[in-house]
């Protein structure tokens, strides 16, 4: 695929791995619809893009919900007359163990809402919005790309069982699709980043933090833009379709 002028929406759009996905792509030339909850993020980053010459609209959308979904995705394709790439970005966490005990000896358990709350952005998210892109693409012969992030949390990570089990899904679900899709001329692919430097990871405590950059072959968290360039490769290789890349620094969980 050629990037230039093409349409893609960026779920996620307006800070971290998102934000650096979309600003790389304006670079080659693409046209950007910009999905968040964050209109002053997002207003700040179609500023950005403004200033750079680029074309690019902002859609306030809960991607768990449904008729968010499904208006945000007939607005766009209303502004831009065509959706030619879905990067489904759109991710949350809420560590917590199965049960662990305390200090004071009774067990904390991982509640429902934090279990519940990481499936429906994660999973159900990626569904909503992978449904309607390829609704779209199908319906007007595009043959297009969704870019799915997983995690290599998705093999399973100590204390994150709900997002584990979401960015495994993500991959499962990537590996339908592309089946699916591959008729309609429309590639589904992910993404499994590492330890990457965004709002997300800078959350974590920094004697964690500096725990886990040793463990990383490379020796360093990763940058958004290792992220970005991924998904330039991923959209400009138009036999690549169905597989997951890991970009870890070599780490494996």
């Amino acid at each position: 695929m050629n990037i230039n002028d093409k349409v893609v929406v960026v779920t996620g759009a307006a800070q971290g791995l998102g934000k650096q996905i979309a600003l790389r792509l304006s670079a080659l030339g693409a046209r950007l619809a910009l999905i968040d909850l964050d209109l002053d993020k997002l207003n700040i980053m179609q500023s950005e893009l403004k200033c750079k010459g680029v074309e690019s609209r902002c859609y306030i959308a809960n991607v768990t919900s449904e008729s968010d979904v499904n208006n945000a995705f007939e607005t766009i394709y209303f502004d831009f007359g065509r959706i030619d790439c879905l990067i489904n970005n759109a991710g949350i966490i809420r560590d917590q163990f199965l049960n662990k005990p305390n200090k004071t000896g009774s067990l904390e358990s991982m509640s429902l809402s934090n279990w519940q709350s990481v499936l429906d952005v994660n999973l159900t998210g990626v569904f909503l919005c992978a449904r309607q892109a390829s609704k779209i693409m199908i319906e007007n012969k595009i043959a297009g790309v969704i870019i799915n992030i997983s995690s290599i949390s998705r093999a399973g990570n100590i204390g994150q069982g709900n997002y584990s089990a979401s960015k495994s899904g993500v991959v499962a679900l990537t590996v339908t699709w592309a089946k699916e899709l591959a008729k309609n001329g429309i590639r589904v692919t992910a993404i499994a980043p590492g330890f990457i430097q965004t709002d997300m990871t800078q959350s974590i405590k920094p004697e964690v933090l500096k725990h886990i950059e040793s463990s990383i072959p490379l020796g360093r968290i990763g940058q958004p833009e290792e992220i970005a360039h991924t998904v330039q490769f991923i959209l400009e290789n138009d036999y690549f379709s169905g597989r997951v890349i890991e970009v870890d620094g070599g780490l494996r969980i």
